[in-house]
């Protein structure tokens, strides 16, 4: 028989130093040795009642208590989904559709995730973005207009915990304030792990590869007494707010991995904060770049920033080239030719984006070996369009 796995997987350049955590966290050895586990005991329908399906179904129900516990929520709010995507859908257009008689028009901010912008779009429901100042932040003014727009009251509004290109930390709990009854939808898919919820929101979405987990894994967290209501088919699963069965050996592997992280987070959080200021004070000496991400109060792990006369494109695959695995531009639409929506919503440099965002193996030589390769190959690049610099 043909062995389908092969060996253990490398990165085709070779890359000696992964800085792009942001996209993926490596699976957690937590997260790992409960997924074998749960191979052996949650292969059956946790719906059934013959003992495996009562098996399958504690590992379930065991999954959603430590999330729960985690994330300061009741395990009856917590939800499995197929992907952090489906879970961002499912939480907005669940409020969405939970509100339609009182009102239609959804706002969100500028620089939301593609994901959101897509379920907006499909949605056909009329809409309003919200701008943000140059660090990334919901304008309080415009909120306050959309909120009192008499054209047509807010259905629900979507605002991101953390935006997962350039770390920007939004004020939740005052957004929600402002928006009194108008129900808030929080994307946490780039904060979850790495720093704690907030108060304020009716339904909330995380993934679980950002923080260690196994991929395909997402959550949804609708609050009890939420105007929720599911906006896609049913069928008849235990948890009516999603559909299909349940991966349970991945939900289990995704809470184990997430209580991990959250016990090491005090360490992590100060050791990835001085890799950040390493970086940050190394990028002053390359000429003509634009640091993108607050200088404080953003996520410790992730620092992005902008070099004129520079593709983005060209500037991660040299880096790539050299080792160095990094992003360009918003997670999902780097590769496409459009410049990145959340760097124009906040009027910085478009071109030639990089971001850096630790794990928890990345070392301060790391940090020194990838400035040093960023020098040489922004030099490199540069001087190929005939720039003297």
């Amino acid at each position: 028989m043909t062995n389908v796995a092969g060996p253990p997987a490398t990165p085709a350049s070779g890359a000696s130093a992964y800085l792009d955590s942001s996209s993926g966290e490596p699976l957690h050895p937590a997260a790992r040795a409960a997924l074998l586990a749960a191979l052996d005991q949650g292969y059956a329908d946790p719906r059934r009642v013959h003992g495996p399906g009562r098996n399958a179904r504690l590992l379930l129900d065991n999954a959603r208590a430590v999330v729960a516990q985690c994330l300061g929520v009741r395990p009856d709010e917590v939800s499995f989904t197929g992907s952090g995507t489906e879970a961002v859908h499912r939480a907005l257009l669940g409020l969405h559709r939970g509100r339609t008689r009182v009102a239609d028009t959804i706002a969100h901010s500028a620089i939301e995730h593609s994901a959101v912008l897509e379920a907006v779009r499909w949605s056909q429901a009329p809409s309003c973005s919200l701008p943000v100042d140059r660090g990334g932040i919901v304008s309080i003014p415009e909120l306050q207009a959309a909120v009192a727009d008499s054209s047509g009251p807010l259905t629900v509004a979507a605002v991101q915990l953390a935006n997962p290109e350039v770390g920007v930390i939004q004020p939740i709990a005052e957004l929600a304030e402002l928006l009194g009854d108008v129900p808030l939808f929080m994307d946490a898919c780039a904060a979850t792990g790495r720093i704690a919820w907030p108060n304020g929101w009716q339904a909330a979405a995380a993934s679980a590869h950002k923080w260690g987990g196994p991929a395909g894994l997402g959550l949804l967290v609708v609050r009890k007494g939420a105007r929720w209501r599911n906006p896609f088919p049913v069928d008849d699963r235990v948890d009516p707010r999603v559909s299909g069965f349940e991966n349970v050996p991945a939900a289990l592997a995704a809470a184990a991995a997430l209580q991990a992280v959250l016990s090491e987070q005090a360490e992590s959080t100060a050791r990835h904060a001085a890799l950040s200021s390493q970086l940050r004070a190394d990028l002053s000496t390359v000429p003509d770049l634009e640091l993108v991400s607050p200088a404080g109060g953003g996520l410790p792990h992730l620092v992005a920033f902008s070099c004129l006369y520079v593709d983005g494109e060209a500037l991660v695959t040299a880096l790539d080239r050299r080792g160095f695995g990094v992003a360009s531009g918003s997670a999902c639409t780097s590769s496409t030719l459009s410049p990145s929506h959340v760097l124009e919503a906040m009027g910085v440099l478009t071109h030639g984006n990089v971001r850096v965002s630790w794990g928890p193996l990345t070392t301060s030589a790391d940090v020194t070996a990838f400035t040093t390769a960023l020098r040489e190959v922004v030099s490199g690049l540069r001087d190929g369009l005939g720039l003297d610099r």
